[in-house]
C-alpha cells in the first residue's frame, strides 16, 4: 500500500485541525481503506472556552462527511471529559449517547460527532485514525481470522471481538485496550470490522496506518490469496427483462428505483461462478456496509420469492432486536444472475453506484478469503442487529420529503442546449436520473454526476434511438419520462419553393423521429411504477401558423396529433401524453443577435420590446417552458392526458 503522505503537501497545513484534514484526505483517497462516508479520524486539542480556561476538546469526523473531501468544518468539537466519564457507565443506549455526544459539542452548528466518538476519546492518543481497510477485513473474515491476524501483527495490536459499533463498543474497546495494551501497541484491530491506529502526530498515526494495512496485504501476497484472475465475460441482457424487473424491485419496495446494470467485467464474472450461492450468501464483509446494500445479494431475478424469505429472515430474528418496531422495505439493493450479471439497486443513482462500489471491493474480501481458507461472514444477529439499529430506525424515520422524481428516469430529446437543456435541469432538479440526447457531441459532458448520462444521437437514425433507448433501460432501469424536444426549423419557404427533400429532412426530424422514441419507449413507459409520461414540445405554428413555414408547422402539427392519438390509445395503460406549443423563446441558439435585431427592426421595435410582443408584455425564456414539462410529469398533472397547453405570454392570435 503506497504511503501518500509528502512533507511538502504537509507544509500548507500549519495547525493540528488543519493536519488533522491533510492525513484524513490521505486515508480517503484510497477506496480499499475508506469508501463512501466509512472510516472516522480524530485529533484533542486543548482549546480555551469562554470563560478562558484550558479545555480537552475531542475533534472527530461528523456525520455526512466522507473523509477523501472532508474540511475543519466537517470534524465536530466534543468535550473530551464529558466523553470518558460517558466510557464508565454501565450501560447508555444509543440514542442517549447520541443525544449526548450533540449537547456537548462546543459548535451546535457542526455535524453530529461519529458514534464512535467515545471510543476515539477513551484510546490515550492524539490522533487517531480508522478504517475498513480490505486487507484487514479479509483476514478477519476467515475461519482462522483472529489466529492469523495475532501471527501479523503480534504485541504490536490489540485485538477486540466483533461488537456493532455505538457505546457498547467503545466500552468494550476502553475496557480491553487499558487491560491488553502495551508500550509496544500502536494499533486495534477490531475484528469483522477494520483497523484503529494512532500516534502523537497526524503523520505518525497515518504512517502506522499504512505500515499496519501494507504488512496484511504482504501476509495475503504470501498466502497466495491477494491477486484473484476475473474472467472476461460477455452478457446480452434483454431490456424487457429489466424493465420488468424495476417494476417488481419497485412494487416490493413501495417507491421508485434505479436499476443499474454493471459493466465491470470483476463483478459480471463473479456472477458466473458455480459456487456462488454458497459464497454470495453468507453476509456482507463489514455489517457496516448493511445498511447500504442490504444483508444479501438477491439470486436470480424472482423478486417475489427474496421478499418472502426476506419477511421470513425478519421475523425470525425479531426477537434479537428489542427497539425494533418497522420492517425497512423488503425490496434487494442487489443481484447476482448468470444471464445479467451483477445489477445495482437504489433509490438514487447515486444510492445504486455506492452499491456497486462496495461489492466490488466485498467480491476481492470474499474470494481472498476463499483462497486463505474459506470466506467466514458474521453470523445473522449481528447482522441484523445492524441493519436494525435503533439509530437507522431514528434516522429513517426522521426521514425528510425526497424530491418528488426521485428514483424516476427521463429521457430529454435535444438536450444540449436550450428549452432541451432547461429540461434536464428542471428534471434533475425533482430527483430525477436523465438521459439526453443530442446530435451536439458536448451532450456527453453536459454534467458530470451519476444522475446524468449524456448520448451522441442522431435522432435522424432510427438505430441510433433504439440504442440510446437501450442505453437508457441498461443504465438507470427503465423510462418513466420521455420529452420529446429535438427538432429543427428550416429557414423560411414558401411552399412553391420547398423541394421534398427539403420537406422529408423537417419530417423526419420533427415528426418519425418522435414516432420511433414513442414506439421503442412504449414497454418501458407501460412499466413505469408511477406511470409513463410524455411531453411533447409542440409549436405556437400549430395554433397559428404563418406564411413561409410549411414543413416546420406542419411536421409540429402532426406531432401534436400523435400526441392526442397516443394519449387515447396508452391512456388505459396509465401512460399520459401532453403537449406543451411555445412560442418566443429567445435564449436558444437560433436566435443570435443578430436575427434577433433583424426580426425587431422588421415590426419597428426594439430588441426588448419584440422579446414581449405578447399580450403579458413579458420575456419568455427556455426555463419557463421546461419548469412547466417537469410540472406535467408531476402530481400537479396526474389526472391530465392529451391536453395542449400554450407558453406563449399569450397571444391573440392563439386566444
Amino acid at each position: 500500500m503506497q504511503n501518500l503522505w509528502t512533507d511538502k503537501e504537509a507544509q500548507n497545513y500549519k495547525t493540528e485541525l488543519e493536519l488533522r484534514v491533510y492525513s484524513s484526505r490521505l486515508l480517503g483517497r484510497d477506496p480499499s481503506l475508506v469508501l463512501h462516508g466509512g472510516g472516522n479520524t480524530s485529533v484533542k486539542i486543548t482549546k480555551k472556552n469562554l470563560l478562558g480556561q484550558d479545555e480537552p476538546i475531542l475533534y472527530v469526523k461528523g456525520s455526512g462527511w466522507d473523509l477523501v473531501s472532508i474540511d475543519a468544518p466537517g470534524f465536530a468539537p466534543v468535550r473530551l471529559n464529558h466523553l470518558l466519564e460517558l466510557a464508565r457507565l454501565e450501560q447508555l443506549s444509543d440514542p442517549q449517547m447520541v443525544n449526548e455526544l450533540k449537547t456537548h459539542m462546543t459548535n451546535a452548528s457542526a455535524p453530529t460527532p461519529s458514534v464512535e466518538a467515545i471510543l476515539h476519546a477513551t484510546l490515550p492518543f492524539k490522533y487517531v485514525d480508522h478504517s475498513h481497510a480490505d486487507a484487514v477485513v479479509t483476514i478477519t473474515n476467515t475461519a482462522e481470522g483472529k489466529k492469523r491476524i495475532e501471527e501479523i501483527y503480534g504485541e504490536r495490536a490489540v485485538i477486540i471481538d466483533y461488537i456493532m459499533p455505538g457505546f457498547d463498543l467503545a466500552r468494550l474497546c476502553a475496557k480491553q485496550f487499558a487491560e491488553q495494551a502495551t508500550d509496544k501497541t500502536e494499533a486495534m484491530i477490531l475484528l469483522n470490522h477494520g483497523i484503529f491506529t494512532f500516534g502523537d502526530t497526524a503523520k505518525q498515526s497515518y504512517d502506522r496506518h499504512i505500515e499496519f494495512v501494507s504488512m496484511a496485504e504482504h501476509y495475503l501476497q504470501q498466502q497466495n490469496a491477494w491477486d484473484i484472475k476475473y474472467t472476461e465475460v460477455s452478457l446480452v441482457s434483454d431490456s424487457a427483462n429489466i424493465i420488468q424487473l424495476r417494476k417488481d424491485i419497485s412494487v416490493a419496495a413501495g417507491f421508485p428505483v434505479i436499476v443499474k446494470t454493471s459493466d465491470n467485467q470483476k463483478l459480471k464474472s463473479f456472477s458466473q461462478r458455480d459456487d456462488l450461492a454458497r459464497i454470495s450468501q453468507q453476509g456482507p464483509a463489514t455489517p457496516d456496509h448493511v445498511i447500504r446494500t442490504k444483508q444479501l445479494p438477491m439470486l436470480g431475478t424472482d423478486v417475489t420469492n427474496y421478499v418472502k424469505n426476506y419477511k421470513k429472515y425478519f421475523k425470525t430474528n425479531a426477537a434479537l432486536s428489542k427497539d425494533s418496531k418497522s420492517m425497512l422495505d423488503p425490496a434487494p439493493r442487489m443481484l447476482l444472475d448468470n444471464k445479467l450479471g451483477f445489477i445495482a439497486i437504489g433509490k438514487t443513482a447515486k444510492d445504486a453506484n455506492i452499491v456497486e462500489d462496495i461489492y466490488e471491493h466485498t467480491v476481492d474480501i470474499i474470494l481472498r478469503a476463499e483462497t486463505l481458507g474459506g470466506y467466514k461472514a458474521l453470523g445473522d444477529k449481528d447482522i441484523f442487529d445492524m441493519e436494525y439499529w435503533d439509530l437507522e430506525q431514528a434516522k429513517l424515520k426522521k426521514g425528510g420529503s425526497a424530491p418528488e422524481f426521485t428514483g424516476e428516469i427521463a429521457l430529454v430529446t435535444g438536450g444540449a442546449s436550450g428549452i432541451g437543456k432547461a429540461c434536464v435541469d428542471a428534471l434533475l432538479a425533482k430527483g430525477a436520473a436523465v438521459v439526453a440526447v443530442d446530435i451536439n457531441p458536448a451532450i456527453s459532458d453536459l454534467y458530470n454526476r451519476p444522475d446524468y448520462l449524456g448520448l451522441v444521437c442522431d435522432v435522424a437514425d432510427e438505430q441510433q434511438i433504439i440504442n440510446a433507448i437501450d442505453q437508457t433501460i441498461h443504465h438507470f432501469g427503465g423510462l418513466d419520462m420521455l420529452v420529446l424536444n429535438a427538432g429543427m426549423f428550416p429557414l423560411s419557404c414558401k411552399i412553391a419553393e420547398l423541394s421534398t427533400e427539403d420537406w422529408r429532412k423537417v419530417m423526419q426530424v420533427n415528426l418519425d423521429s418522435n414516432l420511433i422514441f414513442m414506439r421503442e419507449a412504449h414497454t418501458a413507459l407501460q412499466h413505469a411504477p408511477n406511470g409513463g409520461r410524455v411531453v411533447m414540445i409542440g409549436s405556437k405554428n400549430v395554433l397559428a401558423p404563418g406564411p413561409g413555414a410549411i414543413a416546420y408547422s406542419a411536421s409540429k402539427a402532426a406531432l401534436t396529433q400523435m400526441g392526442r392519438v397516443a394519449a387515447l390509445e396508452w391512456g388505459g395503460e396509465n401512460i399520459r401524453i401532453n403537449t406543451l406549443h411555445p412560442d418566443a423563446i429567445f435564449d436558444t441558439a437560433i436566435w443570435t443577435d443578430e436575427v434577433l435585431q433583424a426580426r425587431a427592426k422588421n415590426y419597428n421595435m426594439s430588441v426588448e420590446e419584440y422579446k414581449r410582443k405578447n399580450i403579458l408584455k413579458t420575456e419568455l425564456k427556455s426555463s419557463d417552458v421546461a419548469d412547466l414539462a417537469a410540472a406535467m410529469c408531476g402530481k400537479l398533472f396526474a389526472k391530465t392526458t392529451g391536453a395542449q397547453l400554450p407558453v406563449d405570454g399569450g397571444n391573440d392570435r392563439v386566444i
